[in-house]
C-alpha cells in the first residue's frame, strides 16, 4: 500500500465555497454522529455548521488540499461572531479590538477519510500564528464536543459548557474554551 499524498494548507478563496458546502455536511454527519443525535446534526447544519463567507473575505480561513481536493477547513476571526454560518447571522459582525478582546477560532471541518491525520492541528497552528501576527493576545473558541480534544491539546481551558438552541428545537451541547497566546 502506498502512502497517501500530503496535504497543503492555504488561504481559502470565495471560489472554494461550493467545495466547502459539500465538505461540511459530510464531515458533520460522519464525525459528529458519535456524539450528537440525528436531530442535533440536522438542526445545526446550515446555521451552526456552515460557511461563514466573512472569514473568507477577511483572509482568516484556511483549507487543507490534496491534489486539488479540499479535505479540511478552519480558521480564526477578528470579529465578534463566536460560531455559525452566513445563514445564522442576524446582525453586523463587528471587528474586535486585539488589545482588549480575544480572537475566535472558527469552523473546523475535516473530510472523514482524512480525519486524525493532522489536518486540524496544522490549520490550528496556522490560525494561531495569524491571530498573533494580527496583535491578539487571547483566543476564544466555541467548540463541538468532537473538537474539544484538539483544542485542549493546544492548551485551551474550558470556560463553560452550554447548549445552543437550534431552529428545529433540538439543543446542541458545546464548550467555550480560551487560551492566552
Amino acid at each position: 500500500m502506498s502512502p497517501s499524498p500530503a496535504f497543503q494548507i492555504r488561504l481559502c478563496t470565495e471560489g472554494d465555497i461550493p467545495a466547502l458546502e459539500r465538505l461540511i455536511p459530510l464531515s458533520v454527519r460522519a464525525l459528529h454522529a458519535e456524539v450528537y443525535t440525528p436531530a442535533q446534526i440536522s438542526g445545526a447544519l446550515g446555521t451552526v455548521f456552515g460557511v461563514d463567507s466573512q472569514l473568507i473575505r477577511d483572509g482568516t480561513y484556511f483549507v487543507a488540499e490534496v491534489v486539488g481536493t479540499i479535505v479540511g477547513c478552519g480558521g480564526w476571526s477578528r470579529r465578534r461572531t463566536l460560531f455559525g454560518s452566513d445563514q445564522g447571522k442576524t446582525e453586523p459582525d463587528l471587528p474586535l479590538d486585539p488589545l482588549s478582546e480575544p480572537a475566535r477560532i472558527r469552523a473546523f471541518f475535516v473530510h472523514p477519510d482524512w480525519a486524525r491525520r493532522g489536518i486540524g492541528r496544522r490549520i490550528m497552528e496556522a490560525a494561531e500564528s495569524a491571530a498573533i501576527a494580527a496583535g491578539f493576545k487571547r483566543i476564544d473558541i466555541v467548540a463541538t464536543l468532537v473538537g474539544e480534544p484538539l483544542y485542549r491539546s493546544f492548551g485551551y481551558g474550558v470556560m463553560e459548557r452550554y447548549e445552543v438552541l437550534l431552529p428545529n428545537g433540538a439543543r446542541l451541547p458545546v464548550v467555550r474554551l480560551s487560551n492566552v497566546i
